[in-house]
């Protein structure tokens, strides 16, 4: 294996489930720490057969340990097809299960991609059985991503509304690094989206350069400063049917 590679790959498991590593080489620490601390908190409270909507390579499955069978699902594209760890793939509007399918189900860092939430939320309804579990994760503040797919933010009192609307009781919403953070995230991600550089290794070095110091002057102001809980980068909401 060449040296880029092994890079590469050490780097890539810094992306979901950052460790003091991911302080180094992941531009989106703070929002991808707290995400995975979060995930890894609620999990055991997801039991069953899990639907995992908009899965990607699945980068949480080690962390939901009482379930019984885990299913990936996306978006029916050759990109998708290509690269997600994805057991189901769909079009889009009905989810291809029939009623009470499901015991759980986990949406990370999706519900900005969908059109037409109503739908969304009411297939997820449509797909659980009474009482089942639903993990849902979403952005507060963030900038445009994964272009032209990103149609929406949600603050926690729409987010509440929304799911309240479709048949959910909330169980926990939680928002994450209401503090200083907020600020030297979009920090890092101006940077990670503004270098000039194409190559891989000339990219990284500027990570290592530019947002290291960023990050770990994020954590210590975070330590000192007051909060505020009016500005956040994360939903994470746990509710049942």
């Amino acid at each position: 294996m060449s040296l880029r590679k092994k890079i590469s790959n050490t780097v890539k498991k810094q992306q979901f489930r950052p460790g003091w590593l991911g302080v180094l080489v992941n531009p989106f620490y703070f929002t991808r720490h707290e995400i995975h601390r979060h995930i890894s908190r609620l999990a055991p409270s997801l039991k069953g057969k899990i639907l995992d909507i908009g899965c990607g390579e699945k980068p949480y499955r080690a962390l939901f340990q009482n379930v019984t069978d885990y299913i990936g699902m996306e978006f029916d594209t050759l990109d998708n097809r290509n690269r997600s760890a994805a057991d189901i793939f769909y079009t889009g509007g009905e989810f291809p299960f029939p009623d009470n399918s499901f015991e759980s189900a986990i949406a990370t860092e999706v519900l900005e991609h969908i059109f037409n939430p109503d739908q969304f939320l009411g297939e997820i309804n449509r797909v659980l059985k009474p009482g089942g579990k639903l993990l849902l994760t979403c952005p507060f503040v963030w900038d445009e991503h994964s272009q032209p797919l990103d149609y929406a933010r949600y603050s926690s009192f729409g987010l509440t509304h929304l799911i309240q609307k479709h048949g959910f009781k909330i169980i926990q919403f939680t928002k994450t690094a209401t503090d200083i953070r907020v600020l030297f995230q979009l920090a890092s991600g101006y940077v990670y989206k503004t270098i000039p550089f194409k190559k891989y290794l000339v990219r990284l070095c500027f990570y290592l350069v530019l947002t290291f110091p960023i990050t770990v002057l994020g954590i210590f102001l975070s330590l000192v400063l007051p909060k505020n809980p009016n500005l956040y980068l994360n939903n994470i909401v746990l509710a049942e049917k």
